[in-house]
């Protein structure tokens, strides 16, 4: 049994879930839920050690990070089986999964030596003669972190890292079905020196998790999941900061001018990485119309040679979704799609948790699989006229996360950088790509607010100025 790790103690509760593995369909481990009243005791506790954690020196604060990706990087088979065994994640990916997580910790044990300030003069008008301001950053309380199933290390580690490089208490809500890894995290961060108290990890249902964003005593309220949920929890939030990573709908667009089979390869990963159950999961791909059939003849039989099965065997490519529930949904989207006019080119096939490498094409905007974030194996191929209907499509969205560009022309990646109406543009990549140092986040439904180590610092930390 799993316990739940409360202000530095590891506790059984009355309340229990079992985490199951996707793709065997047995038990995994039974994980103790924390209750309401545990909840209010993270909270608290978090709040006791406020003023330590400020206090913290920042060789410690490196210290305790640089340990975490030490031992990240000493136990990164273990971990990855860990990752595969509760969310199907193949190997490939859950391997490279733990080693970004820890180099999410090293980043972090980096930028908390380099925490911003300035000086300024303030004699810019006549009442500022003969004063100076010094601009510090404090760090602003108490961090609460709700995170999804599908990168239960890495998405926790850009929560946790930057709080505690911040010098902020975190208290950490993990999804339901990939509880596991956050209390391995916690285990290992127990084995630190970080004050007790300033590390919580509470898997617990939503109803009981909803203390962390209505909580008066709480300070920032880092989401990352669904849209529907996360802007309701900024209408319920209070006062409270809110940083919300809301997920897209990313789309390519693939030039005249682009190396096909650079594009081809690209893609092929942007658009099954874990069956497409990412935030940046490449789903749209609009190619220009003279290269659209070389694309196409191209990209279909690397799809199908795809490697399926057992996600712990290291040659496998694609394996199961994260639950039937979620592969039925998929399934629908499709079939839904077929009916209103849309073209199978290949896959669409469900078997349990499974669902097969799907591409579509003559998909349109009313469709969900075109529109919605599917979050499943389903690409959509559309053929466009020329460059700046490349950009029309991709902007046609409510989601603006990442972009993905694969042309050789100079003057048209400027105007795309642009104009595209999302948080980062990736040229001849993929929109699934990120690095875990840069600014991460999107506009308009992905969400607000940006991850990557340094900018999440930012919202975790106030400005002050000393005026002299």
């Amino acid at each position: 049994m799993e316990k739940i790790y409360l202000a530095g103690e590891f506790i059984a509760t009355s309340q229990q879930i079992v985490v199951t593995d996707p793709y065997s369909g047995k038990s995994v481990a039974s994980v103790c839920l924390a209750s309401p009243s545990d909840v209010d005791t993270a909270i608290a506790k978090a709040n006791a050690v406020r003023t330590q954690m400020q206090d913290l020196p920042v060789f410690e604060r490196a210290g305790i990070l640089r340990k975490i990706a030490e031992t990240f990087t000493k136990r990164r088979e273990e971990l990855a089986k860990l990752l595969i065994s509760e969310s199907a994640k193949p190997w490939r990916y859950a391997i490279a999964e733990v080693d970004r997580a820890a180099e999410t910790f090293l980043i972090a044990s980096e930028e908390c030596k380099r925490f911003p300030g300035e000086v300024m003069s303030l004699d810019w008008t006549p009442s500022g003669k003969n004063k100076k301001g010094i601009v510090d950053y404090f760090p602003i309380g108490v961090i609460a972190g709700i995170t999804p199933f599908n990168f239960p290390f890495n998405l926790v580690a850009h929560k946790v890292a930057p709080a505690i490089a911040a010098g902020c208490p975190i208290i950490l809500k993990p999804a339901s079905s990939t509880p596991l890894c956050a209390l391995e995290l916690a285990r290992i961060i127990h084995d630190t020196t970080l004050p007790k108290g300033a590390f919580s990890v509470l898997p617990c249902d939503r109803n009981t998790g909803n203390a962390l964003v209505t909580s008066n005593d709480i300070q920032v309220l880092s989401f990352t999941g669904s849209p529907s949920v996360g802007w309701k929890m900024k209408d319920t939030a209070g006062k409270k900061k809110t940083v919300l990573e809301l997920g897209g709908n990313a789309g390519v667009f693939i030039a005249a001018d682009a190396n096909i089979d650079h594009a081809v390869e690209r893609c092929l990963v942007g658009a099954f990485a874990y069956s497409g159950q990412i935030c940046i999961h490449t789903q749209r791909i609009f190619v220009e119309d003279k290269v659209f059939e070389e694309f196409v003849e191209k990209f279909m039989p690397r799809v199908e040679m795809l490697k399926t099965g057992d996600p712990s065997q290291k040659d496998t490519e694609l394996s199961s979704m994260i639950d039937e529930e979620n592969a039925i949904r998929v399934d629908h989207w499709v079939k839904e799609a077929i009916a209103a006019g849309a073209k199978m080119l290949c896959g669409g096939n469900r078997n349990g948790n499974f669902y097969e490498a799907t591409i579509l094409t003559g998909t349109t905007a009313s469709m969900k699989v075109h529109a919605e974030e599917i979050f499943g194996p389903v690409v959509c191929v559309e053929k466009v006229n020329n460059k700046e209907d490349g950009i029309r499509q991709l902007n046609n969205t409510r989601f603006g996360l990442q972009a993905g560009l694969f042309t050789n022309d100079h003057a048209f990646i400027q105007k795309a950088f642009k104009k595209l109406e999302v948080g980062g543009v990736l040229v001849n990549e993929v929109p699934t790509v990120r690095f875990d140092h840069m600014p991460y986040g999107g506009v308009k439904d992905s969400g607000q607010g940006r991850e990557g180590v340094k900018y999440a610092m930012l919202d975790f930390l106030e400005p002050k100025i000393l005026v002299l």
